[in-house]
């Protein structure tokens, strides 16, 4: 080990662009590590005193300011909005990588819009949600509204995640699944695809972090009513609108810490069962 570090001292020596490279890129992922985890500390050390059983309360009242009817309608606004936006985006991705011509017109300026749409502030999707879906529509303040909109605003995460995922697939896999007598669409789903499930979980797991963390985009769309949507076309708020709505009510700051650590064990629930079904599956493969 000491003949490593001597080595790499006489190769910084040599080259002082690389050191100095090296150490900006150390800085920036010490400072991203260093922000991360204050973030994580502030947070558990503001809300974790403040978790009560009222606040887990099935309604929501100005005494309790119960948090779980924001949890349910989370609940279904990530099941719906993923389950509108991954088949859609996933299918988009195998059609651009493995049946378009890549040189295309068409295929250029999917990518072009996929790109600019992954972009736009989530607050003009809200503004787009409002005027189609709840407007002109007519399916007002709802669910599928807030789906709907969530939809469109992951849709190009899901898609570039899927086309570098299918993309890192060896070509020598898709030879050898022609090679064995198999046609184009049973290479894509037995073989292509199967290799790149982990970048396509991948960019499920951004696009429910997205989701969880959304609030522009629903207040235009889903709304802030604070019970339980008994169909979905009524209206809700998430656990993000919940937060917000109680810091901007000034009343209830404890209460919006407490949110906040609930959120962030959710999103790390979500991140956990995915790696748990990437490891699966990626086990799977290799036996």
């Amino acid at each position: 080990m000491l003949s490593s570090i001597k080595n790499r001292i006489s190769y910084f020596k040599k080259r002082p662009v690389a050191l100095i490279l090296f150490l900006i890129t150390w800085s920036a992922a010490i400072t991203t590590v260093l922000a991360i985890a204050f973030i994580i500390a502030y947070i558990l050390a503001k809300g974790l005193p403040h978790i009560t059983p009222s606040l887990f309360e099935f309604k929501y009242t100005s005494e309790n300011a119960s948090l779980t009817p924001a949890l349910i309608t989370t609940l279904y606004i990530t099941l719906f909005s993923l389950l509108l936006a991954v088949p859609l985006g996933i299918f988009s991705a195998i059609y651009l990588v493995e049946y378009s011509k890549q040189k295309s017109p068409l295929v250029k300026l999917i990518r072009t819009t996929t790109e600019v749409l992954a972009g736009i502030p989530s607050i003009v999707f809200g503004l787009f949600g409002y005027l189609i879906f709840v407007i002109f529509l007519k399916l007002g303040y709802s669910v599928i509204s807030g789906s709907l909109t969530l939809a469109i605003i992951i849709l190009p995460v899901i898609i570039r995640s899927t086309e570098e995922a299918l993309l890192s697939v060896p070509i020598s896999y898709r030879e050898a699944g022609f090679g064995l007598g198999a046609g184009k669409l049973r290479t894509v789903f037995k073989v292509i695809i199967p290799s790149a499930l982990p970048g396509i979980f991948s960019g499920i797991v951004l696009s429910s972090g997205r989701i969880l963390g959304e609030t522009a985009a629903l207040i235009y769309t889903l709304g802030t009513a604070s019970g339980v949507p008994k169909t979905f076309l009524k209206g809700g708020r998430t656990l993000a609108v919940h937060m917000y709505a109680l810091l901007n009510e000034g009343l209830y700051y404890n209460q919006a810490y407490a949110t906040a650590v609930i959120l962030l064990l959710l999103v790390l629930i979500i991140n956990s069962i995915s790696a748990f079904l990437v490891h699966l599956k990626t086990k799977k493969l290799k036996g």
